[in-house]
């Protein structure tokens, strides 16, 4: 389903369950990331981008304290009390948007809860940040139930403290940050020292496929909180043997790198490796859409690939495959995976002209390598989350 027509299904299946008409809805893009994998966390440079697809919360409120949240694509609910809602292993799915409700109503003394379900047309697992999305259209939503105001950069924080503390993933901010601030037609530069962004057109002469593997990735199985344990230890191994401040990766230079990682622990190292590279990356990444040098940008993609699956070691044959097969398709500019990473999706930059074809060699070839077809569609950068109308 497109978007409009997954809008239409998620307000009949709310008036199915719940017996009248949504009074807030919201919507929150899934997000690619384009390059600058793991390097939010690490205080570094990522450039992303939304994409049209994401998730719609709608929710009306109740006069009890109960809250009452349905998946609209499994039909399951969940009840919970407005003042005290607790995560459960039982229903995964519904601990981001108790992490929501915490965070906005906790120190208002809230009494009244409510009804509300989501539904999107974003693949589950793909590496498409469901999970932010989820987050940031119920903080949307809730937040304009609830009347509490919050900017943008707090509202994805308040995502950012749900991953942490309601499902168990210590993430950044990339996929939050992005949902909320991406505009049409440009990717999201962001600064995550200084949480600052800045839109980077990508130019009409490009577009996006997004190959899904269906592989599914599940960050909350401890990989990706124990590359971020590397990274930090890598960061304090620095720390301890440069002549500058190091709060995080992104404090150390390359020739930095070369001169003390025969000293460090492999793992790490090879960690920081990736990380350090990401973060040069992404500002020369920077400067070549700036210039209109799509094909300088997509060798960045590439090599940002062969960094993920060598020096942070996650990636998986699937996508490595989906990445190596690309690059020998006519007309693709670049490749890699994208997002959290052992599994999902890969993401490639191309010409319009030539996306149908390239998407359809990429589905042959997967199909043949694996047994089964690869779901590659089309995106373009689009706009961040919002409240809607009606």
């Amino acid at each position: 389903m497109n978007c409009d027509e997954t809008r239409r299904e998620a307000v009949r299946r709310f008036e199915q369950v719940f017996g009248r008409a949504p009074s807030a809805t919201a919507y929150a893009p899934g997000r690619v990331e384009v390059i600058g994998n793991h390097t939010d966390y690490n205080e570094g440079y990522v450039l992303s981008a939304a994409i049209d697809m994401g998730t719609f919360f709608l929710a009306a409120r109740r006069d009890d304290g109960a809250c009452r949240l349905t998946a609209g694509d499994l039909m399951r609910t969940v009840e919970f009390p407005v003042a005290d809602p607790r995560p459960d292993k039982a229903a995964p799915w519904a601990n981001y948007v108790k992490g929501i409700v915490h965070g906005l109503t906790r120190g208002r003394g809230a009494r009244r809860g409510f009804d509300a379900l989501f539904l999107g047309n974003l693949p589950l697992g793909a590496g498409l940040s469901s999970s932010a999305a989820l987050e940031m259209s119920a903080g949307l939503a809730l937040g304009a139930l609830f009347e509490v105001r919050l900017d943008r950069l707090a509202m994805a924080r308040l995502g950012q403290a749900a991953e942490h503390e309601f499902a168990g993933v210590k993430c950044g901010l990339l996929d939050q940050i992005t949902s909320l601030f991406a505009r049409a037609g440009s990717l999201v530069m962001t600064d995550f020292r200084a949480l600052t962004t800045e839109d980077v057109p990508l130019g009409g002469d490009a577009v996006f496929l997004m190959c899904n593997t269906a592989v599914k990735h599940a960050l909350v199985d401890g990989e990706y909180n124990r590359r971020r344990r590397s990274c930090e230890k890598a960061a304090a191994c620095f720390a301890s043997v440069l002549d500058h401040p190091v709060k995080a990766l992104r404090d150390v230079a390359w020739h930095e790198w070369e001169r003390h990682a025969p000293a460090m622990e492999p793992v790490a190292a090879r960690r920081a490796a990736h990380v350090i590279g990401e973060n040069t990356r992404v500002l020369r990444g920077r400067e070549l859409l700036a210039g209109g040098r799509l094909e300088e940008f997509g060798r960045l993609m590439f090599a940002s690939h062969e960094s993920s699956r060598v020096n942070f070691e996650n990636s998986c044959p699937e996508l490595d495959f989906l990445v190596k097969t690309a690059g020998a398709v006519p007309g693709v500019l670049g490749a890699r995976l994208s997002g959290g990473g052992f599994g999902g999706s890969a993401v490639v930059l191309i010409h319009p002209r030539d996306a149908e074809v390239a998407g359809h060699a990429l589905t042959a070839a997967y199909a043949k390598e694996f047994g089964h077809p690869c779901d590659v569609r089309a995106v373009t950068p689009s706009e961040g989350a919002r409240l809607m109308e009606g």
